[in-house]
């Protein structure tokens, strides 16, 4: 594209196919019909595969099993392979990512991290780098994704003129801004549920975490034990998530200053909150009511 702009002779960097299982047209979510350029096995060799993002994970890994062997086969050989949002699965079925760093979707975490708890997941990344094995986020962060790969295998001038032009910004690496905290709550520990919708009552409150424990029948050691292994957090920093997601909201709606934010959510010092908030965003509040604020 930059080429063309310029008036320049064509000269793409990559011959890029599309191929699925069985190389017959196949429909999208969307209804969108793919004309593919033939099945995985019309390719003897590759550098670089993408695995797109997928719905229906359970399905599509149970119907789509030969393209597991098929990926290892082809990393074995020297291809590297990188997914877009929920084609981690595909990917960390392989047992490449073992080990290693990946991310996905910020809705799929959780379920990640129960199927695949040998991989470090890194939910709050745009995009993971192990030398030869790539994850994205979200869908639209295939885009980032795909300049990632051309500054990685092009350079980085030539990854700035494809920014240009495709008019995408270069460099994004996080996808916590976008994130909405998810309550855990699939597990059977019933006096941290109970705990848990206590916290989400009253997220704006200052109690005592040791007389929270004995109302539920627990050391504070025991609670905050238990508490952890249920949700993945401390009690602490799911009454901070919660804080967070409230003045989130808050600044969405654009009527209101952050000091009276702080009060509001149940911080008495501004400048405290601000930096729970950068932590868990990766933004300043100023910054996120910019890129937030409904108009």
């Amino acid at each position: 594209m930059w080429n063309y702009f310029h008036g320049q002779k064509l000269t793409p960097y990559f011959e890029v196919k599309v191929v699925s299982t069985h190389g017959k047209p196949f429909k999208c979510l969307s209804g969108a019909r793919i004309l593919p350029d033939g099945s995985i096995y019309d390719v003897p060799e590759s550098d670089l595969i993408v695995v797109s993002s997928i719905l229906d994970i359970d399905k599509t890994l149970e119907i789509q099993g030969e393209v597991i062997d098929w990926l290892k086969n082809h990393y074995g050989r020297g291809a590297h392979i990188a997914s877009i949002c929920t084609g981690a699965f595909v990917l960390a079925e392989t047992g490449l990512l073992d080990g290693k760093t990946a991310t996905t979707h910020w809705g799929f975490a959780d379920q990640f991290r129960k199927r695949y708890p040998l991989i470090d997941l890194k939910p709050e990344r745009l995009i993971t780098d192990e030398g030869d094995l790539f994850c994205s986020g979200g869908y639209n962060a295939g885009t980032d994704l795909s300049l990632y790969l051309v500054e990685k295998y092009c350079g980085h001038e030539v990854a700035l003129q494809s920014s240009k032009s495709v008019i995408s910004d270069i460099g994004r690496t996080t996808q916590a801004p976008y994130a909405i905290f998810q309550f855990q709550k699939d597990h059977s520990d019933n006096r941290i549920l109970t705990a848990q919708e206590w916290i989400e009552n009253n997220f704006n409150q200052a109690f005592n975490y040791d007389k929270l424990a004995r109302e539920h029948g627990m050391s504070r050691r025991t609670f905050e034990r238990r508490f952890k292994t249920a949700t993945g957090d401390t009690p602490l920093t799911y009454q901070q998530r919660l804080r967070v997601e409230a003045a989130k909201r808050l600044l969405e709606d654009g009527n209101r200053s952050f000091d009276e934010i702080t009060y509001q959510v149940g911080y008495e010092d501004s400048s405290s909150f601000r930096k729970v908030f950068l932590k868990q965003t990766g933004l300043r509040p100023t910054e996120y009511q910019k890129k937030f604020q409904r108009i």
